[in-house]
């Protein structure tokens, strides 16, 4: 649960999942809500898969799934898995044996879609692979792969067959008792998607893995994944995300993570607070931004910074932001640390100074945590 007493309208209540585990990272429970993304590079290309899988580490990404569809791509995975930084789930579609295959090469999790991975017998020869190396599986149901009989059943895709389909499986991981398992039932529609993980999540306490599944491309697959996303995290639903956006799965980590900030259930790197820009400005907000976003991608140490064009709403961000800069006129604008007035600073020097501003602190907040666990 998120927990403002002084603002008591941005309390967020989650829903109580149990915990598992995907590798060494916690999902459910009262763990952290992780972010996922997927590499699209080819599977057998070891290099290149790593070396995604390493920016997608470092722009904060906790998991990262990996597609296996066939015996030479789930070879490369016992290097990929052991040079990762970060766990990785093998995603399973048709062969059951790339599933088994996966797990002997070192993967924390298998993804199985119940719709494509075939009968019982197949499934239980999984469930014996992932435990016997130390694997969790997550359940992927998909509107787009409905298993037949449920078709027939309900004439079309909606929230009753994919609920059905997910409840389905679970009880066959449970007879056999399996239960180190995470689920979702995605759609690209975020109305079916968020009415079917609303009545998932009151159907079961494992934890959800959430996402509109093909979403578009960044503009449009971002806005989608922030509505539908947004709206169930808000709700408290949700223990792990991926955005999926036709584009470079360093930035489906970084709207992932901006839906969690915005939200306050995940806090990395810098917010900037900045205006859209208009007449009033005193210095080129936009170009400023876009200079600050990208000088500060370093930066992992949670924090604020207000970036506003004019003394109109600028003073009054500042005081709710960690380090703000207010255009002002003749050229020059405020600093405001902490949410006081500090000082005047020429436009032509903001950019630089805010940097060093910046990473000044972060260094400080580090320094003070590594005092205080020490």
């Amino acid at each position: 649960m998120t927990h403002n007493p002084i603002r008591p309208w941005r309390n967020i209540e989650r829903r109580k999942s149990r915990q598992i585990m995907v590798g060494n990272v916690p999902v459910g429970g009262d763990a952290p809500i992780s972010v996922q993304t997927m590499t699209n590079t080819d599977g057998h290309d070891v290099r290149a898969t790593l070396a995604q899988v390493i920016a997608a580490a470092d722009a904060g990404a906790d998991i990262v799934r990996i597609s296996a569809p066939d015996v030479e791509t789930t070879k490369a995975l016992k290097e990929i898995c052991r040079e990762s930084p970060v766990p990785i789930v093998a995603d399973i579609h048709f062969h059951y044996k790339r599933a088994i295959e996966a797990a002997e090469a070192g993967a924390a999790c298998l993804r199985i879609n119940p719709g494509n991975i075939g009968d019982a017998t197949r499934v239980r020869e999984v469930i014996k692979a992932a435990r016997d190396h130390g694997c969790s599986m997550r359940i992927g149901v998909n509107a787009g792969s409905l298993e037949k009989h449920l078709l027939e059943k309900y004439g079309e895709p909606c929230p009753d067959a994919m609920v059905e389909s997910g409840l389905d499986h679970i009880k066959l991981l449970e007879d056999n008792d399996f239960h180190e398992f995470k689920i979702s039932v995605k759609a690209s529609d975020v109305f079916l998607a968020a009415a079917a993980y609303q009545q998932l999540a009151e159907a079961t306490d494992a934890p959800i893995h959430l996402g509109i599944t093909e979403a578009g491309g960044f503009v449009g697959g971002t806005v989608k994944s922030a509505v539908g996303l947004g709206n169930l995290l808000w709700s408290g639903i949700g223990d792990t995300i991926r955005v999926s956006l036709s584009a470079d799965p360093v930035q489906e980590v970084k709207v992932g993570f901006e839906i969690l900030k915005t939200l306050g259930l995940r806090t990395r790197g810098v917010q900037i607070i900045s205006c859209p820009s208009c007449a009033r400005q005193g210095f080129d907000v936009i170009k400023t931004v876009e200079a600050l976003e990208m000088r500060l991608e370093h930066i992992k140490t949670p924090m604020s910074l207000s970036i506003i064009g004019c003394v109109v709403n600028g003073p009054g961000e500042a005081l709710m932001t960690d380090i703000g800069f207010t255009g002002g006129g003749a050229g020059s604008g405020m600093v405001y640390l902490a949410g006081k007035q500090d000082h005047k600073l020429s436009n032509d020097q903001m950019v630089d100074h805010i940097v060093e501003l910046v990473e000044e602190r972060a260094a400080r907040i580090e320094a003070e945590a590594t005092k205080a666990a020490e």
